[in-house]
């Protein structure tokens, strides 16, 4: 995908670049600096040495001597104070220009640390905001896969406030597989005691509803009835009047993913690239579910990952970004492909 946060030791990422969060005379001896430093040696120490200083947020590039990456891109980043001295904006050009830099050289691949966060006191929470935020502004208009690389759990944490909103809807929505299993059983034995008469009058009552409310949507449900899954996708892409590639930009979805799409009528992507185009094209709960179906899939309340997507698309969130580090944070698969 486009842009996936990704736990590993970013020295190891096979990438045209990857992103060094360095000071200002470009030489650390602590973090993700050091240890580059320690890998590469005297050659890397002698190169940028002849550089001279850079100021916080600009960002210069070297090779990369004993590193799978070919390249390092090294920025500095802005020690966090109280937030009122424009750290923020120094962040954010750490990420921006070390992405001009990427793109000014015709890389197709750049991993990122998460800038600050470490012995420089950003607050995680932000340091991870502005990261997600400036990628996903860079990647609306350019093509490049982006790497954000977490070293552990304890390097990576969301907002509070997205935290304790996410984490009490799923408290109030996920059911366990065998809770489900016992309301099964339990609905089983209501339905025995139910007496014929009371059956057939539930089976009525229920059976005027649900024709009263389809009769309004009967003559389009029979029209599309046979639509696949790509059909079902060109179609809402059309009636909402987008072009393709913004499309499958904002679904963190890449364009040979899509031509795919769109030169087979029959081809079945994966569950989360389905509700990556659902969140991109900002469907409600029920057009996402049929989208869904169209490939066979379903969201359940027994499965996490479901019900934080249910969760987004009932809060009318559709960044998919946030959604991804909100699934990152839970372990679950994230969406693009």
């Amino acid at each position: 995908m486009p842009f996936e946060i990704v736990r590993n030791d970013i020295t190891k990422m096979h990438v045209d670049a990857i992103v060094n969060p360095t000071n200002s005379k470009l030489f650390g001896t602590a973090g993700v600096d050091g240890a580059i430093h320690k890998i590469e040696g005297p050659r890397l120490k002698e190169e940028t040495s002849q550089i001279g200083d850079i100021a916080p947020g600009e960002s210069i590039l070297t090779k990369a001597y004993n590193l799978p990456s070919a390249n390092i891109i090294h920025t500095v980043g802005p020690v966090w104070k109280n937030g009122t001295n424009g750290e923020e904006g120094i962040l954010k050009s750490c990420y921006k220009n070390s992405l001009e830099l990427a793109k000014e050289n015709r890389f197709e691949s750049i991993a990122f640390p998460l800038i600050s966060s470490g012995s420089y006191g950003f607050p995680k929470d932000i340091a991870l905001t502005v990261a997600v935020s400036t990628i996903g502004e860079f990647l609306l208009f350019n093509e490049m896969t982006v790497y954000l690389v977490v070293y552990d759990r304890k390097s990576y944490q969301l907002s509070e406030s997205l935290y304790a909103s996410v984490d009490a809807y799923i408290d109030d929505n996920y059911i366990d597989a065998h809770i489900l299993r016992r309301r099964g059983r339990e609905q089983e034995r209501t339905d025995y005691f139910l007496s014929d008469v009371d059956l057939s009058e539930s089976i009525s009552n229920v059976s005027h509803k649900q024709v009263n409310s389809s009769k309004k949507n009967l003559e389009d449900v029979i029209k599309h009835l046979d639509e696949t899954f790509s059909e079902m996708l060109l179609r809402l892409i059309d009636e909402k009047g987008l072009m393709d590639p913004e499309v499958y930009k904002k679904a963190n979805v890449t364009k040979q993913t899509f031509s795919k799409i769109r030169n087979n009528s029959k081809y079945n992507p994966t569950k989360p690239t389905i509700l990556a185009f659902a969140i991109a094209l900002e469907l409600n709960l029920d057009i996402a579910k049929d989208l869904l179906l169209k490939s066979g899939y379903a969201l359940s309340k027994s499965n996490r990952f479901d019900v934080i997507i249910s969760y987004f698309i009932e809060s009318e969130n559709y960044n998919i970004y946030e959604i991804n580090e909100v699934l990152f944070a839970y372990e679950e698969n994230l969406l693009g492909v």
